[in-house]
């Protein structure tokens, strides 16, 4: 891998981490439209650290508070009850479905997870489904013209049952195209959630997961085409551009609907089939180039 590549998947890595149409699928596609060889699943969690390191940066009072509070929960029963201390066994509890499933299906995720046909697929699939529970959600805010305004949950009403389904939802993003972002956010607004609350639990969610997923493949950084120094650098782009992201991406969805993401979700998907079809670009694309 070049420095040029390095930073334009650390560019990408970046700007997709957080939108809801899948930072993996992205650096994927990008390196199959550029000719470049698939940079791999240990690239691309490694990167994520960075993203990840933007959102510990970003939300650093909240995380601050949740782990102090639940730290001390541990000794003080009288915190048990509170909040944050119940944010960080929620945080823990959602983790486990990606936790238990990415190691089960390591060598699938590296290797047919990959195909394009199916990055397509979950492309098209999970953008319909973002775009039913973007009009939900608006539905609720808005009312109608026979129908009144419905009060959405929030994170204070998280519970365990919902904060396992987060976690499956997050865990479906192991599959490039999903979007753990977009699988997460859709889980909270089809579960009744806030946009905002589904927002910010799917980022406090992806911290753990994503940060453990990146330390497991560290290992096998710097094998075959992919090198360290490339991947610092993408690291470190994917950071500054993913702060960002994340910072415009939280104002965004305070009263902006999903649908601009659902449409371009479902354009790529039809493109990426119709280029395979045509055999413009092969399902595994980039698997052998280089």
């Amino acid at each position: 891998m070049t420095w040029f590549e390095s930073f334009v998947l650390g560019l990408v890595q970046g700007l997709t981490e957080f939108l809801p149409i899948s930072s993996s699928a992205h650096l994927r596609l990008t390196a199959a439209f550029a000719g470049w060889q698939d940079p791999g699943a240990a690239f691309t969690a490694i990167t994520q650290i960075g993203t990840e390191a933007a959102v510990i940066i970003y939300f650093r009072k909240d995380i601050g508070r949740i782990i102090s509070t639940w730290s001390r929960s541990l000794f003080n029963r009288e915190l048990r009850h509170h909040h944050d201390a119940q944010m960080g066994w929620l945080v823990i509890v959602g983790s486990i479905p990606i936790g238990v499933l990415g190691l089960t299906l390591k060598d699938a995720i590296e290797g047919p997870f990959r195909d394009l046909r199916l990055i397509a697929t979950t492309l098209i699939v999970m953008g319909v489904v973002l775009g039913i529970a973007d009009r939900l959600a608006a539905r609720d805010e808005t009312g109608g013209r026979h129908r009144a305004v419905k009060q959405r949950k929030a994170l204070t009403d998280l519970s365990i049952k919902d904060g396992l389904l987060y976690g499956v939802c997050q865990a479906m993003a192991l599959i490039p195209g999903v979007s753990r972002s977009g699988a997460t956010i859709s889980g909270g607004l089809l579960m009744g959630y806030t946009r905002e609350s589904a927002a910010r639990y799917s980022f406090l969610l992806a911290i753990p997961a994503v940060l453990a997923s990146g330390v497991f493949e560290l290992k096998d950084a710097g094998e075959g085409h992919v090198s360290w120094g490339p991947t610092i650098f993408a690291t470190i782009i994917a950071f500054v551009v993913g702060y960002v992201v994340i910072a415009w991406f939280m104002k965004f969805i305070s009263n902006k609907s999903f649908m601009p993401f659902v449409i371009y979700r479902i354009l790529l998907g039809i493109a990426l089939f119709a280029l395979v079809a045509a055999g413009t670009l092969s399902p595994d694309a980039g698997e052998t180039a280089g």
